[in-house]
C-alpha cells in the first residue's frame, strides 16, 4: 500500500482539504472548509487529522474541538482507523490528548493553570439548573421576589445573563433585542448578576458560561495567550458556524496569525441564535487573516436525491449572504419534493399518518421516517392521530439523564464532598435528610462558610434539631475518604434509604444509579467525572417511558433544531406556512429571518429519498376559553415563492379526496335522562 492509499476513498474536494498544507510538521496557512449537508464532514476532518499525523505532525500538539464529547470520540477513533491503514499501526485513540468540547477543554485549561489566574482547580461546575437554582438564591438575597411587578423568573435571569455573556453585548442591547419586556428591570439584573457572580466565587463555583468566559479573560492576557496556544502546531474545529463570540475570540487568541488552524462547519446550517452562536463567525473567518484565509467547499453530497437538493439548494439561495454553494449528487431521481396544502391542521396529520403507514408497507420501517417540525407544539395533533391509529413514535427532547431527581441527588453528594462551599449542592444533599428543611439547611451552610476547613468543620457543626439519627450518617458519608470510583459506592450506600423514602418507583431509580456506577469506571477521579457528566451528559434514564407500545420499530418525531446531523429515508415537515416557518416570533429583524430560512433548509436535507412540506390553510384556535371554531387562515411560507415552485410537486390533499367518506351524523340521545335514571328508584 501506497502512504496515499488511505485517501482513495475521498472524493478531489474532500482530498483537497484533507492533505492542505502537505507537510504535517509545519503549521499551514489557515483553512475554512464549508462542507454542506450530506458532504462527508466527519469523513473529511478525521482523514485531514490522520494526514497530519501521517506526514509528521505530533498527535499530542494536535487541538480537535467539536460540540459533543460523543463526536470527538468518534473522530478519533476515526483517525485510530485512518492511521492504521495508512502506517500499518495505528497511533491509539489516547494520543490524541487534547479532543473534546468548547467546554471541556476549556474547564481543562483552567485547572491546570488555576494558581496562576486566581481559581482555586478544585473548583465545582454548575449545570444550566444547578446555575438556575443559585441565580434564584441571590435573587431572593436581593429582594427581588418581592417586588410590586413581576421580576423575571430564575431562568430568565439565567437566560438574560447567558446571552450577554455569550455575545458579548452590552446588557440593555440583550434585553433591548431579546427581553424587551424585562428591560425596565436594566439596573436591577446587573446588580443581581454581580451578586450572583460573587457568589459563585465564594463557593468555589463556576457555570457553564464560565468555562468560556474565563479562558477568554486569561486569552486576553498576550502571554498568556502565547503560553498556551503554543501547546499546540494545530487546531481543528467543527461545526464552526454554531460558536459564539466568546468561541471565536478564544480561537483567534490561540492562533492570531492562523497558522496551523483548520475550521469546518456550514453557514447554511447555523441555527443556535438562542444559544448566541452567530453566523457572522464562520461568513467572517476569511477575512479575519491577512493573506485571507483559504476555502474548500464540499458540495458533493452522499445523502439526498438530486430533485431534493435541487429544492434544498433553491430556498437556499435565496439568502441574503451566503458561501455560494449548490449541492449536488449522482442519486438521480423522478421523485420531486412534495409541497402539500390542506385545509386544516388536522387534515395534516391523517394525511401523514396514512403516507407514513403507506411507506412502511412498501419497505419503509418506521425508524427511517420522520416527522419534523419548528416548535414542539406544533406535533400535538399529529400525536393524537398517531395515538388514535396505534402507530407507535419517539419524540426526541423529554428528560434528560442529569434532569433526573435521584441522579441530581447522588451528583449532589459528590460534588459536596468535593466542594464543601457548594450551596446549590448543600441545600439539595441536606434537604434528603427527614427534618431538615430550607432554614436549617440554611444554618448548617452558613456555619461551613465561616469555617477554614468547612469539611472537617461538620463534624463540629450542631445538627439540626430535627435531624435525630439521620445526622451521623450524612456526617461519615461526607467526611470519609475513598478512592474513586469507591466514592461513589459510598454516595449510593447512604442515598438508598433516602431513594426508597422520596421516590414510589424508587427500584427503576436505581437502575439508573447503576449505570451511573458503571459510567463512572471509565473516569480517573471524581473531579473528571462531574466535570465530563455536567458538559455532556447523557440523553436517556430509565424512568422515562420505554419504547412506544414496547414495538420494535417506532416513528421520529422531532424539531427540526433537534434533527440537526440526522438523516432519514422519509421525512415530513410540519406547518410550512408564515407564522410557523418563519416562526412568528422569529421575524423581527432580518437576520431572525435568515435564520428561520436556514432551519428549513436543514429539515429538508435530512431527506434520503422522500421529502413531504405540508402547509395548512387554516388554524384552529385553542389556547383561549370560549373561542368556539375561531379560527385564522395561513399562507405558504415565504421561503418557497412562486419562483423556485418548479421544484415541487405542489398538490392539495382532502379526506374526501382520499375516498374517506364524511361519518354520518348519530341519531341525537337524551345523556341528561340516563345520568338521572341512574338513581331512580
Amino acid at each position: 500500500m501506497t502512504t496515499a492509499d488511505y485517501l482513495d476513498t475521498l472524493n478531489e474536494n474532500q482530498r483537497a482539504a484533507a492533505v492542505y498544507g502537505a507537510d504535517g510538521a509545519v503549521p499551514p496557512p489557515p483553512l475554512l472548509v464549508i462542507a454542506g449537508a450530506g458532504s462527508g464532514k466527519t469523513s473529511t476532518l478525521a482523514h485531514r487529522v490522520a494526514h497530519l499525523i501521517v506526514t509528521g505532525a505530533d498527535p499530542r500538539r494536535i487541538l480537535l474541538m467539536t460540540f459533543s464529547r460523543r463526536a470527538a470520540t468518534e473522530l478519533t477513533r476515526r483517525v485510530e482507523r485512518i492511521t492504521a491503514r495508512a502506517l500499518g499501526t495505528g497511533i491509539a485513540a489516547e494520543a490524541l490528548l487534547w479532543a473534546g468540547t468548547f467546554h471541556g477543554i476549556g474547564a481543562r485549561i483552567l485547572r491546570e493553570n488555576a494558581p496562576a489566574i486566581g481559581l482555586n482547580p478544585d473548583f465545582s461546575i454548575h449545570d444550566r439548573e444547578d446555575s438556575a437554582d443559585l441565580m434564584n438564591l441571590c435573587r431572593h438575597g436581593q429582594g427581588l421576589s418581592n417586588t410590586a411587578s413581576r421580576f423575571p423568573t430564575k431562568a430568565t435571569c439565567l437566560a438574560i445573563y447567558s446571552r450577554t455573556v455569550n455575545s458579548e453585548a452590552p446588557l440593555g442591547d440583550v434585553l433591548r433585542d431579546h427581553f424587551p419586556w424585562a428591560a425596565a428591570w436594566e439596573a436591577e439584573l446587573k446588580r443581581l448578576f454581580g451578586a450572583y457572580v460573587t457568589a459563585k466565587q465564594e463557593q468555589n463555583v463556576l457555570d457553564y458560561d464560565d468555562l468560556l468566559l474565563a479562558w477568554a479573560q486569561v486569552m486576553a492576557d498576550p502571554d498568556f495567550a502565547s503560553h498556551i496556544g503554543a501547546a499546540w502546531d494545530h487546531v481543528l474545529i467543527d461545526e464552526y458556524q454554531d460558536t459564539n463570540k466568546l468561541q471565536a475570540r478564544i480561537l483567534m487568541a490561540l492562533k492570531p496569525g492562523g497558522r496551523g488552524l483548520t475550521v469546518v462547519g456550514d453557514d447554511a446550517q447555523s441555527i443556535y441564535a438562542f444559544r448566541a452562536a452567530t453566523v457572522r463567525n464562520i461568513l467572517d473567518f476569511p477575512a479575519s487573516f491577512s493573506p485571507p484565509a483559504d476555502v474548500i467547499t464540499l458540495d458533493r453530497n452522499y445523502r439526498s436525491t438530486q430533485p431534493i437538493l435541487a429544492a434544498a439548494n433553491a430556498v437556499i439561495g435565496e439568502a441574503r449572504e451566503r458561501f455560494t454553494k449548490d449541492l449536488w449528487t449522482e442519486r438521480a431521481s423522478a421523485e420531486k419534493p412534495r409541497l402539500v396544502t390542506y385545509a386544516t391542521e388536522g387534515d395534516q396529520a391523517r394525511h401523514i399518518v396514512d403516507s407514513v403507514l403507506a411507506d412502511r408497507e412498501t419497505g419503509t420501517p418506521l425508524k427511517e421516517q420522520a416527522v419534523l417540525f419548528r416548535t414542539s407544539s406544533h406535533s400535538a395533533q399529529l400525536e393524537a392521530e398517531l395515538t388514535r391509529r396505534n402507530v407507535p413514535y419517539v419524540k426526541f427532547g423529554g428528560l434528560k439523564f442529569l434532569d433526573s431527581a435521584h441522579v441530581k441527588d447522588v451528583l449532589a453528594v459528590l460534588r459536596l464532598v468535593q466542594n464543601p462551599r457548594d450551596r446549590v449542592a448543600g441545600f439539595r444533599v441536606l434537604q434528603l435528610i427527614p427534618g431538615v428543611g430550607p432554614k436549617a439547611a440554611g444554618n448548617v451552610l452558613d456555619a461551613l462558610d465561616l469555617a477554614a476547613d468547612p469539611r472537617a468543620a461538620l463534624a463540629e457543626v450542631a445538627p439540626p434539631p430535627r435531624a435525630g439519627a439521620d445526622w451521623p450518617a450524612f456526617v461519615e458519608a461526607m467526611t470519609t475518604d475513598a478512592p474513586w470510583p469507591a466514592a461513589l459506592g459510598l454516595a449510593r450506600a447512604w442515598y438508598d434509604p433516602h431513594l426508597d423514602r422520596v421516590h414510589e418507583d424508587a427500584e427503576a431509580r436505581r437502575g439508573d444509579l447503576a449505570q451511573l456506577e458503571q459510567i463512572a469506571i471509565g473516569y480517573p477521579s471524581s473531579k473528571a467525572f462531574l466535570t465530563e457528566l455536567t458538559l455532556d451528559p447523557p440523553d436517556a434514564t430509565s424512568d422515562q417511558a420505554g419504547v412506544p407500545l414496547k414495538d420494535e420499530d417506532y416513528l421520529i418525531l422531532s424539531t427540526i433544531h433537534s434533527a440537526k446531523g440526522q438523516e432519514w429515508r422519509s421525512v415530513h415537515v410540519l406547518n410550512c406556512v408564515d407564522g410557523c416557518i418563519p416562526s412568528d416570533l422569529g421575524t423581527g429583524t432580518t437576520e431572525d429571518v435568515e435564520e428561520e430560512r436556514r432551519l428549513l433548509y436543514v429539515a429538508m436535507t435530512r431527506a434520503k429519498d422522500r421529502l413531504m412540506l405540508g402547509a395548512p390553510l387554516r388554524f384552529y384556535v385553542t389556547n383561549q376559553a370560549r373561542n368556539g371554531d375561531r379560527h385564522v387562515y395561513a399562507l405558504r411560507t415565504r421561503f418557497i415563492p412562486a419562483s423556485i415552485l418548479g421544484h415541487f410537486e405542489a398538490t392539495h390533499w382532502s379526506p374526501l379526496q382520499a375516498g374517506q367518506k364524511p361519518r354520518p351524523a348519530p341519531a341525537p340521545i337524551d345523556v341528561a335522562a340516563q345520568m338521572r335514571n341512574m338513581w331512580a328508584d
